[in-house]
């Protein structure tokens, strides 16, 4: 039996899991539009698929190199791992649920249906059969397995096919079982002739044709069943840090290796014969637990595709167009002059983020400007902003750009940005070996004069909660700052010859950093508000991140909780933390947002006596950000700014229940109280944005003085 909870923290992995079952939750919504609600379903598969790559491989690991190991908050590796693929298994049985019982259904009565090989009419079977053999099978390889073919290494998370076979080759061979592993160039989804449709939209899956028609594959040969199966394997990166000499070099081989990588998890459709399973599990090295049944396609993911292919605005979300600016110069000169003027507060996806965008632009062609400096941890494989960047190197400007080549699943397209960067001229710094660069930050230098004084150089900066990611901008919620303060820019510039130097220099003043200063900077603003509060004064503090999951930072919320701290968290993912447990946690309350937009802002603010102080940050409140990463807070200085912050990035998550969800001291995720009102917090601010818009005014989180 797994050893009992640790009374203080709750576990990390099945933190993971709530917050997918949140996700579902949307599925299931029936006030989301029909395809907005598959689209949750695809969520939680790739979140899935990542969970088993990355954590549950990692604690796959541990109890391989230690079978006594524990996790954080108590548990034996391997109870921690039963837990894990049982909670796993009732949430996968759940989704497959929600599949056929409710989204299948809920699609077919708008006009969209799957059709499947026995569903086909005369025609529908013609025009099957005509693309398999033009589109499907030239890039089909079928493996018959004997002695000279093995069963081979799958690729990770590629759609496979075992065949059961009766038979003998033209060699006489006995010939039991096939794999097809379908190339990826394939889609997985087919529209059909709106013709030969009896829907507005008719879709056929691959699998459906692989089924219909995997015996021309093995002419001669009996197909006695056909069975998806598809493989998860551990894709953490492996880099030495003392032996290797050009990570670049080191981490394209490592890539090569992901794809091959120790299964963790086997997929199979459900009606899979029991001796196949068993085969899979064997071949794959994998146990009874590590095997899910697929009441449908083993990839749910690849079921978003259709979202696009359908042409009806009404089956989704209403388009949201983010607010522009009111009077903002575009990629012009003069945005540094409005920069320098008033501080830039940009809160995303309801604020456009062009001007991101228009501040390289402007850099890139502006004579004034000297040089640049950006660190880049996710951009795109389709990037204005990257590609700005690559115009200002042919420009002649001096282009530093730190490219955080292990950012985790974006590493081929960061590889990629590298070269084109270097064959132009800039300096590409792929960070620190041994800590991932996280922070978000942009500079500009230019060169200004200013009446008759002499010319002198002045640093423009823009920080940031997101990545410079143009798409996730318009999907993810951010804080973006942009600034001329001095202070602030002198340290933005310190960090940045941190990561590309190799000296040591002073504290800085105004930012918090990582893995230096943050968490000494945000344990003693946590104490400080313990230390107000035990003096009888008021005491708050609100925070938003990601997750939760620093022991050290949670302790002293503990204590802080017990000194009479109001301590309200908005925490998206998974949280160790217990609130609410009687002499512990009872003045701190949790909250998780889950909604149209992935909450992606760090927030952290503390009421300091009336000072009302307030950061954006790119760290989580987790130990790789604190320790292993190199990161920023910001202090948001302006006092509009910082009640905008405050306004938009905290207090309407806590007045606007439709899409909140509140945690209990077990861990356990409810609807907060008031939910069925619908007022959402992402409606609201996308309202706010477009009353605003309407006046002729900039939005809420505009331009504000300094």
């Amino acid at each position: 039996m797994p050893h009992q909870l640790s009374p203080r923290l709750l576990n990390r992995e099945l933190g993971i899991l709530a917050f997918n079952r949140r996700v579902l939750a949307q599925a299931q919504d029936p006030a989301n539009p029909p395809l907005e609600r598959l689209r949750y379903l695809c969520i939680v598969s790739s979140n899935m698929d990542e969970f088993f790559e990355t954590r549950v491989a990692q604690l796959q690991d541990l109890l391989e190199h230690d079978a006594n190991s524990m996790t954080p908050d108590g548990l034996r590796v391997d109870d921690a791992l039963q837990l894990v693929a049982e909670e796993s298994h009732a949430l996968e049985a759940e989704k497959y649920r929600v599949l056929q019982q409710e989204i299948y259904p809920l699609l077919h009565s708008v006009g969209i249906r799957f059709v499947t090989s026995g569903q086909w009419t005369p025609a529908q079977q013609q025009w099957a059969r005509t693309y398999f053999e033009r589109e499907v099978l030239p890039v089909l390889t079928p493996i018959g397995l004997d002695p000279a073919h093995p069963f081979p290494k799958v690729l990770n998370k590629s759609l496979n096919f075992a065949v059961l076979l009766e038979g003998t080759d033209a060699f006489g061979r006995n010939v039991d079982l096939g794999i097809i592993q379908a190339p990826r160039s394939l889609p997985r989804v087919l529209a059909m002739p709106q013709d030969l449709g009896e829907h507005r939209y008719s879709f056929v899956l691959l699998s459906s044709l692989m089924q219909a028609f995997a015996g021309d594959l093995f002419p001669g040969l009996k197909v006695a069943g056909i069975h998806q199966f598809r493989v998860t394997r551990n894709s953490e990166l492996f880099v030495d840090d003392d032996e290797i000499t050009n990570l670049r070099t080191a981490l394209q081989g490592e890539l090569r290796a992901r794809h091959y990588g120790d299964a963790v998890r086997l997929e199979v459709t459900a009606g899979c014969p029991t001796n196949l399973v068993e085969r899979l599990m064997r071949e794959n090295g994998l146990r009874e637990g590590d095997c899910f049944k697929a009441d449908g396609p083993v990839n749910l993911v690849r079921l978003q595709t259709i979202i696009d292919m359908v042409g009806e605005p009404e089956l989704k979300y209403a388009p949201h167009t983010p607010a522009p600016l009111s009077n903002w110069p575009g990629p012009e000169p003069e945005l540094f002059e409005r920069i320098r003027a008033a501080d830039v507060l940009l809160h995303h996806p309801y604020d456009t983020f062009t001007p991101v965008v228009d501040m390289v632009r402007a850099a890139a062609r502006d004579p004034a400007v000297l040089a640049i400096k950006q660190t880049i941890y996710r951009a795109g494989s389709n990037s204005a902003l990257m590609e700005a960047l690559i115009e200002a190197a042919r420009n002649g400007k001096e282009v530093t750009v730190v490219l955080e080549l292990m950012a985790r699943l974006d590493e081929e397209t960061n590889i990629n940005w590298a070269a084109r960067l270097e064959a132009e001229g800039a300096h590409v710094v792929y960070g620190v070996v041994g800590f991932k660069c996280h922070a978000k930050m942009l500079m500009v230098v230019r060169r200004e004069k200013h009446g008759r004084r002499a010319a002198q150089l002045r640093r423009y900066v823009h920080v940031s909660t997101g990545n410079y990611h143009i798409r996730t901008a318009s999907l993810y919620t951010d804080f973006g700052l942009m600034t001329a303060d001095e202070a602030i820019c002198a340290d933005v510039n310190q960090v940045f010859l941190e990561i590309t130097g190799s000296s040591q220099f002073p504290p800085l003043k105004r930012l918090w950093q990582s893995p230096f200063s943050l968490l000494d900077k945000l344990l003693k603003a946590i104490r400080n508000e313990a230390r107000l509060a035990r003096s009888g004064k008021r005491a708050r503090i609100w925070a938003r991140v990601n997750a939760l999951l620093e022991p050290t930072v949670i302790e002293e919320l503990y204590k802080a909780s017990k000194a009479g701290v109001e301590i309200r968290l908005l925490v998206r993912g998974p949280c160790m933390l217990r609130p609410g447990v009687p002499g512990l946690s009872e003045n701190i309350r949790v909250r998780s947002i889950i909604g149209r937009f992935l909450e992606h802002s760090r927030v952290f603010y503390f009421f300091n006596a009336g000072q009302e102080n307030v950061w954006i940050s790119s760290a989580d409140w987790m130990e790789r950000n604190l320790f292993r990463r190199v990161e920023i807070a910001t202090p948001v200085l302006d006092r509009m700014a910082r009640a905008k912050v405050i306004a938009e990035g905290l207090r309407v998550h806590w007045q606007c229940p439709a899409n909140a969800w509140d945690m209990n001291a077990q861990g356990q995720w409810t609807r907060a109280r008031g939910w069925k009102s619908r007022c959402s917090s992402h409606q609201a601010l996308i309202d706010s944005r477009s009353t605003a818009v309407a006046s002729g005014a900039s939005g809420p989180a505009g331009i504000t003085k300094r």
